[in-house]
């Protein structure tokens, strides 16, 4: 991708908790992430909820997950900003099961749950906001987040699509979990190949020499849709267990950020990152230093993503 092209991009709004993502607040939450990180994309990114891993109806237009409004009023603020967006909805198990584990027998059996039946409901939620995605002007929108139990459906992956471009004229998306750029069968039906890139500090460019052949293979434009780690002392080798209990560690953060970005520059096939994520209300910034989570506010990965940023956008000259 040239500089224009590059996607220099924060995840905003996570999880997306009805009632806080208007007002004074979450406005400066994303003026900061604009002014702090050199961002020329965001993902608006909020949850849905099932009930369970097995069950078939996905509660959208309930609590906790944000308004239609709110969705709106996001991509507007960011739009005011300048930024592209993506609009990216997720669901998630009330149970707390990770939505990765969400699934159902291949063959249909009486009385039990289907793919059918689950499919019906995760393609009016993306429906529904490939329709709001439209008519805010949104630039991309994101089908799935680590779906991977579904990702073998490929029939049910390709119908949903054509109902999104049926009302949604963006850039198309889906972004698979970590180790799985290789298992999805259906990449053809969409425009852009995405992924979640925790890959352990150590290991990116065996990782990036696994990833290259699945994209050279489709032809297709890449960029990293997730990508980060906590601030957390060993988080760097294993990025997305966020349960880790190591004790806040700023730079264990910053250098799992300067190996991720020095490995990925050297593959030009690599267009950008969606990082893992800003919410919508802030942590204060005297509490950065003790802040254990995903996001680089006020910490010393900060300026790290700001000045790789702002040298492969072109917006500015990396500082000294």
């Amino acid at each position: 991708m040239t500089q224009q092209d590059y996607i220099a991009g924060m995840t905003w709004g996570w999880p997306g908790f009805r009632g806080t993502w208007t007002g004074p607040v979450a406005d400066t939450s994303m003026g900061l992430m604009v002014e702090r990180l050199a961002v020329n994309w965001t993902a608006i990114t909020f949850a849905a909820l099932q009930d369970t891993a097995h069950s078939t109806e996905i509660h959208f237009r309930n609590q906790p997950t944000v308004t239609d409004d709110e969705v709106r009023a996001a991509i507007r603020h960011a739009q005011s900003l300048d930024l592209k967006v993506c609009v990216k909805p997720v669901v998630n198990c009330a149970d707390g099961t990770w939505r990765a584990h969400i699934n159902f027998f291949d063959l249909d059996v009486p009385c039990e749950p289907t793919w059918a039946q689950w499919f019906a409901s995760y393609t009016e939620f993306i429906v529904h906001y490939a329709r709001i995605a439209e008519e805010t002007g949104a630039d991309m929108l994101c089908i799935g987040c680590e779906m991977v139990q579904t990702d073998r459906r490929e029939t049910e992956w390709r119908a949903l699509v054509a109902e999104v471009r049926a009302v949604y004229s963006g850039v198309v998306t889906y972004n698979c979990d970590k180790y799985q750029e290789g298992q999805v069968t259906w990449w053809d039906a969409v425009d852009v190949i995405s992924s979640s890139g925790y890959y352990p500090i150590n290991d990116w460019d065996a990782q990036l020499d696994r990833i290259e052949q699945v994209v050279a293979a489709h032809g297709k434009p890449f960029f990293f849709m997730e990508a980060g780690c906590p601030s957390r002392e060993g988080s760097e080798h294993l990025p997305n267990d966020w349960s880790h209990t190591g004790g806040a560690s700023e730079a264990a953060q910053r250098r799992y950020f300067e190996e991720m970005f020095t490995t990925t520059s050297t593959r030009p096939w690599v267009g950008g990152f969606m990082l893992w994520a800003w919410p919508s209300r802030l942590y204060s910034e005297q509490d950065a230093a003790t802040d254990r989570d995903y996001c680089m506010f006020a910490k010393q990965a900060e300026r790290t993503v700001h000045d790789y940023y702002a040298e492969q956008t072109g917006l500015s000259e990396p500082s000294a």
